[in-house]
């Protein structure tokens, strides 16, 4: 019964507030980062719940009051339960999506790849678009986006540019980027008008934490050179570029874009870490199947997942065929329209799914 895993739910987050006052848990701050996560997670299911309830409570009440003499009463209480009886079935949708069970990455920040990929120099010229539109996009989010390695180009754009963005939800919104883009338009490079097709790849990684599973330093090694410009040239005469390796799964991150080789080689390693959080994730995934299709944002990376088409101002998403006329506006940032109805499609899997 529905009802039951409710009460089970207010149940457990009656019993982590509770704990979260408890004086002997206070003392241990891992233990209150994770009670304080789950606690933050239940509690729009425990809200919407409560609400519930109440009005569910204020239906005898008023069925009584109908019968009132007073004929202001009665009409006040018919109106009242008019209300009720429309709110119901609302609060009742609001709680099945929110018995979805929810990616435990959802909150977390990311780590954002682009390559240029198919097309030479139009190729890393979108890339740099892209790059731009996640920029704004989070900006109008209130995210902070941090730089951690960019190979720019002579003639626009990136070759590959990692970014860590960080804020409220960050991998529930972006999760869904992760594949091929494909754009055509008569590129910057050219004078002839002719129309021309390039891609980018993009892989979105969930920010992996200590508590997800814990790196071994004995497996890195540790690599310094010079940092690098546009076209490969040095920029510095410093060895404070740093690249790391993960030598059991030959897994490589690398950043030059910080103050110092310390913060380098941190910045590396939370994305060897990302990038090794995503292999267990992936094999995981690869394990169940069927979870997978439901999941709109764990598709092949191969997959083509987007085309962006600038003389008919049209994006379209291929995975579910959504297409609006407001490309010159998403490529602006303003992805919302386009994410919503991604989140809209995979809760309507997971639904199905679940019934």
């Amino acid at each position: 019964m529905i009802t039951d895993r409710l009460e089970q739910i207010e149940n457990r987050y009656q019993e982590i507030s509770k704990q979260m006052a408890d004086p002997a848990v206070a003392t241990d701050i891992q233990k209150v980062t994770e009670l304080a996560k789950e606690f933050s997670s239940l509690e729009p299911t425990v809200r919407t719940y409560r609400e519930y309830k109440k009005q569910l409570a204020q239906i005898n009440d008023l069925k009584e009051m109908v019968k009132d003499n007073d004929p202001e009463i009665r009409e006040m209480a018919e109106m009242e339960l008019e209300s009720i009886h429309e709110r119901i079935p609302q609060l009742e949708e609001e709680l099945e999506l929110l018995l979805i069970p929810k990616d435990p990455n959802d909150e977390k920040n990311v780590i954002v790849e682009i390559r240029g990929a198919a097309g030479g120099d139009e190729a890393n010229i979108f890339a740099g678009d892209l790059f731009r539109m996640y920029n704004k996009y989070a900006e109008t989010k209130g995210w902070k986006i941090e730089v951690l390695y960019a190979e720019s180009k002579e003639a626009g754009g990136y070759s590959q540019i990692e970014f860590m963005v960080s804020g409220d939800a960050v991998y529930s919104m972006l999760k869904y980027e992760s594949g091929v883009h494909r754009v055509q338009r008569v590129p910057q490079t050219e004078s002839s008008g002719r129309i021309h097709t390039s891609t980018a790849t993009v892989v979105v990684l969930p920010e992996a934490e200590d508590i997800d599973f814990e790196l071994n330093m004995d497996e890195v090694r540790v690599d310094t050179f010079n940092s690098s410009g546009p076209g490969g040239q040095s920029v510095n005469t410093t060895r404070s570029a740093v690249r790391v390796t993960h030598m059991p799964t030959n897994t490589v991150a690398q950043c030059q874009d910080g103050k110092s080789q310390h913060e380098n080689k941190a910045s590396a390693l939370k994305i060897l870490k990302a990038r090794l959080y995503d292999k267990i994730l992936q094999e995981k995934l690869d394990k169940e199947g069927a979870e997978r299709k439901s999941k709109i944002g764990a598709g092949d990376r191969s997959e083509k997942i987007r085309t962006y088409n600038y003389p008919q101002n049209r994006i379209t998403d291929h995975r579910i065929g959504f297409t609006i006329q407001q490309l010159d506006r998403v490529i602006d940032g303003r992805l919302d329209p386009i994410i919503e109805a991604l989140i809209t499609e995979e809760q309507r899997r997971k639904l199905e799914k679940a019934e």
